[in-house]
């Protein structure tokens, strides 16, 4: 972003061009040199921007059902919000995390790979700690979790998967898998040291107790999906279910407009001297055949064939098959 110079510092570069102390050609051909910027190649910046920020609104939304369901869990004061979306090598976010930690490394499928989710000790104590009925202080003995810590702590993160894919449905239809619960993350080797991935840091406070949860996304777990990250791409697709919402209200419309029904039961034809003479107990004899099928028009259109008869005493005709021309009976 580009500095905004104050009233002062405006003045001050007004005089200082026209005391002859500053040349402006001096400062153009400065600012037409090309700048030179390092590039560390180890540092590759594979998520573009705009990627790094769909990704951000993924996880608000994330953490937003996050704290939902903590706090109904829990029962105590739970925030969580994204405190930042960084993409670093693996190796880099592998040491900046603590030693001893909670890491759940779980599938995303039909993604191909394996996702990290790292709870922060402080926090992951302070949930099963409520949980069990204290005030949810934390203590801090990662070293050595019993098995009913650990029981406690798959089904808390198969709860937090739950709500990772009701985030990521607005994208893709994800089914989260728990594959295994490490603590030591130096024996954790989901990718290799130098492959890019985007770390999505989440703030949270559980009562009195605050930490952090990073969730890790390999840059080739999300390849394949990454032209869905695009505001392009999600503009496309509001655009379609808009589209489809109009179209389902024009169909619901139409379908509930009322549409009249005839049955022809024959036709004639009779000079007007003879329908001037008619009297009640005359007799019309009418073209069709007994043994023939009855049109049925809908709307003023022949639409279907059908057999006359009763039901529950009252005429009706039963349909017995569908005109697909108009002129397929004529």
């Amino acid at each position: 972003m580009a500095d905004v110079l104050s009233q002062g510092e405006i003045d001050a570069l007004l005089s200082a061009l026209s005391t002859g102390e500053m040349d402006a050609d001096e400062l153009k051909k400065e600012e037409s040199e090309k700048k030179i910027r390092t590039y560390d190649f180890k540092r590759a910046l594979r998520f573009s921007k705009d990627q790094v920020r769909s990704l951000s609104r993924i996880h608000e939304n994330f953490a937003r059902l996050l704290t939902t369901m903590f706090s109904a869990q829990l029962r105590t004061f739970v925030q969580i919000s994204v405190a930042s979306v960084d993409q670093l090598p693996y190796d880099e976010f592998i040491r900046s995390i603590p030693k001893m930690t909670m890491l759940n490394i779980f599938e995303a499928n039909p993604l191909e790979g394996r996702l990290l989710m790292e709870v922060n000790p402080n926090i992951g104590y302070a949930m099963i700690d409520r949980l069990l009925g204290g005030k949810g202080s934390s203590i801090n003995k990662i070293d050595n979790l019993t098995e009913i810590e650990t029981k406690i702590m798959s089904q808390l993160f198969q709860g937090m998967l739950e709500t990772f894919e009701s985030a990521w449905e607005s994208v893709i239809d994800l089914e989260p898998v728990m594959e295994d619960l490490e603590v030591n993350p130096q024996f954790l080797q989901m990718a290799s040291p130098n492959e890019t991935v985007v770390v999505i840091s989440l703030s949270t406070t559980i009562g009195e107790t605050t930490g952090m949860i990073n969730i890790c996304l390999p840059h080739v777990v999300l390849e394949e999906i990454l032209p869905k990250l695009s505001v392009h791409y999600w503009m496309q697709t509001k655009k379609r279910q808009r589209d489809n919402t109009e179209i389902a209200a024009i169909e619901h419309t139409v379908k509930s407009a009322p549409v009249s029904l005839q049955a022809l039961l024959g036709q004639s034809e009779i000079t007007i001297e003879e329908f001037l003479q008619l009297n009640p107990g005359d007799v019309i004899e009418l073209d069709q055949n007994i043994h023939k099928p009855l049109v049925l028009k809908a709307g003023g259109e022949p639409k279907y064939f059908g057999q006359p008869g009763k039901w529950r005493n009252q005429m009706a005709l039963q349909i017995t098959d569908e005109i697909e021309r108009r002129d397929s009976y004529e």
